[in-house]
Order: C-alpha cells, then sequence, then structure tokens
C-alpha cells in the first residue's frame, strides 16, 4: 500500500466517521420536540420542558459547528502535511527520540487546546450563563485548564515512555503490550478517578450521617449494590446542574452526589436518580461498556501497525524517514492509532464539570 492510498484511507474514515456522528446527532435533534408530552404532563413543569428543549437544541447546534471545525481542521493538518513539517520542525533542534517525541504531542496538544479555548469559553460563558446554569468563574475555568493540561501532560509523557521502549524492546511484537497496558492504565483510571485525580479539580466529602445516608445504604442493601462510601462533591463551584455517578469496582464503589443535587430534590427524588446509576450496573452497561472499549483500543492498535513498515504511515502522514533517525515513526504511527478519536489518549481528557 503506497503512502498516497494509505493517506486516502485515513481521510476516507475519519470522513465516514463524521458523517455518521453528525448524521445521529441530527436524527436526535429531528426527535425534539417542544410540546410536552401528554403523559409528562402530571409530572413535569411545561414550561421547564419547553426552556430544556431549547437549552439542548441550543447545546447540540453550537456542538455540531465545533465538531465540523474540528473535522475541518484535522483534515487540513493531514492533507497539507501539517504533521510532517511539524516533524522537519522540531528535529532539527530535538535529537532525543524521547524528548521528539514528547515535544511533537505537547505542541500538538497545546495546539488543540488553543484552538478549543473560544469555544470552551463561549458555551461556558455565554449557553450555560443563558439558561442560568453557569457558576464557573473565569478563575475558575483558568485553572481548570491548567490543572488539565499538566495531569494530561504528566500521564502522557509515561505513556509515551512506555511505548518508545516497547518500540525499541520488542520491535513488531510489543503491540501486544501496549494495548495490555493501555486497558490497565484505562481501568486504574476509573478505579482511582474519585480519590486521586477528582479532588484536584473539586471538594469531596463523606456525606454526613442522617436520614439521607441511612436511606442510601438501605437501597443499596435492598438492591445488592455493594457500596464502599457516599461522598458529596461541591459541584455548584462550577453549575446549578443536579447530578449523581459511582465509580470503582467491587466493593470499593463510590456513590458521588452533587451538592446541588441534594439542594434541589427531595430524599425520594434523590433515590430515585441513584436507582438509575444503578439501573446501569444491574444490567451491566459499566462491563459492556468497558469491554467494548477495550476491544476498541485492540483494534485501533492492530489497524495502525498492520501496515508495516512504518515508513508507509510515516509518508501517508507526511513525515520524514531516515535509515538513523527512526523517531518519526513512533510519532506518526501514534498519532495514527489515535486519530479516531476514542483512543487510549482520550483517557487523559478530564471533565470540567
Amino acid at each position: 500500500m503506497s503512502p498516497s492510498t494509505l493517506l486516502t484511507l485515513i481521510v476516507a474514515l475519519l470522513c465516514g466517521s463524521f458523517v455518521l456522528d453528525r448524521l445521529l446527532d441530527l436524527l436526535n435533534l429531528s426527535r425534539m420536540k417542544p410540546e410536552l408530552p401528554e403523559k409528562l404532563r402530571p409530572f413535569y413543569d411545561e414550561e421547564r420542558y419547553r426552556k430544556s428543549q431549547n437549552y439542548l437544541r441550543e447545546k447540540s447546534r453550537f456542538g455540531l459547528l465545533t465538531g465540523a471545525l474540528n473535522f475541518v481542521g484535522t483534515l487540513l493538518v493531514l492533507i497539507l502535511g501539517g504533521l510532517g513539517a511539524l516533524d522537519s520542525y522540531l528535529r532539527t533542534y530535538v535529537d532525543d527520540p524521547f524528548l521528539l517525541a514528547l515535544t511533537f504531542f505537547g505542541v500538538l496538544g497545546a495546539a488543540s487546546s488553543i484552538f478549543g479555548m473560544p469555544f470552551s469559553l463561549y458555551s461556558t460563558f455565554v449557553i450555560e450563563e443563558k439558561y442560568g446554569f453557569n457558576k464557573t468563574t473565569f478563575k475558575t475555568w483558568v485553572l481548570d485548564k491548567v490543572k488539565g493540561a499538566l495531569i494530561g501532560a504528566v500521564l502522557g509523557s509515561l505513556i509515551l515512555f512506555a511505548f518508545i521502549w516497547l518500540v525499541d524492546t520488542l520491535k513488531e511484537d510489543f503491540w501486544i503490550w501496549f494495548w495490555g497496558g493501555i486497558s490497565l492504565f484505562s481501568l486504574g483510571i476509573q478505579f482511582f478517578y474519585t480519590t486521586l485525580l477528582m479532588p484536584l479539580f473539586n471538594k469531596l466529602q463523606p456525606l454526613e450521617a442522617g436520614e439521607l445516608r441511612s436511606a442510601i445504604e438501605a437501597y443499596s442493601t435492598k438492591v445488592g449494590f455493594p457500596l464502599g462510601n457516599i461522598m458529596v462533591m461541591d459541584g455548584s463551584k462550577r453549575s446549578t446542574k443536579a447530578n449523581a455517578f459511582f465509580s470503582g469496582f467491587g466493593s470499593q464503589k463510590r456513590i458521588v452526589l452533587y451538592d446541588t443535587l441534594i439542594a434541589q430534590m427531595s430524599q425520594p427524588e434523590i433515590l430515585s436518580v441513584l436507582a438509575h446509576e444503578v439501573g446501569h450496573y444491574k444490567r451491566r452497561h459499566i462491563i459492556l461498556g468497558t469491554i467494548l472499549r477495550h476491544a476498541q483500543y485492540r483494534l485501533d492498535v492492530v489497524c495502525a501497525f498492520a501496515v508495516h513498515p512504518f515508513t508507509r504511515i510515516v509518508g501517508s502522514l507526511g513525515c520524514r524517514n531516515t535509515e538513523h533517525s527512526p523517531e518519526p515513526d513512533r510519532l506518526c504511527d501514534v498519532v495514527f492509532a489515535d486519530f479516531g478519536g476514542n483512543g487510549p489518549a482520550d483517557e487523559l481528557a478530564f471533565p470540567e464539570k
């Protein structure tokens, strides 16, 4: 397969994925109705329903716009050889393989973050503010960006170092171990998210003993949902939206309640929200989602490295390759493996809200 043919294949896959996603988004938008369904009228305020539909419609349309711009930007970078140009430029200043890879992805990450900042600002301080949800200050928004970038840089560097070490050590068989390592990394993120990562962005504290905690513990025991702890998060720091979720595995699962949920809902309503989350557990949605995600990781890696030799990928993305400087192969291989948007690097994207 020639480099030009491989580039055409990559672009075709990106286009197909983009079109399918947008069709699904448009299908969802087309099913939204401003009128409150008759069966819900006894339970839901019609004006609040109309406001929620308007909000969802505006957010969805804004998402379509940002998605289209990101797609166009990605295509231009690929077709115009932006990755190759960056590779060639950096190699004139950086010789060490690991530093070269680190700088390469650092520049790409910084460019992507800067590109997305105006959209993030508009979403937070215009759309969310318009509908009365936003409580984020500009200082908090900036700190979230800085913290996210630092965490991504640290964890991304570790993954990149492991990747390069595996390539040097195992050669063609490295991808098996890389896939296994990424899978373990993803599971670790899920397990330690509320204990190590989330406290960097939000304050979490145990739910005080009382009627609500007793009711939640009784419900968990009744439905057979193993529970390690019940935490309250200061969601009101960023938004008036109410939410709840659980994380962890086995008996170490944690339920996290937003403080806005406790403030806005009665005890039966809070238990109904938790019942929804427990439903995901009972229906094995978490396990199924985890299996499918790790299967996709393997498919991504297998597809990326099934086009050996590496020079095919390198040439298709515009990167140079020399006999004594194979490092760009690794750079472009990782880029290709993760260009689908759902690869292992997405584990480094931590939500701000």
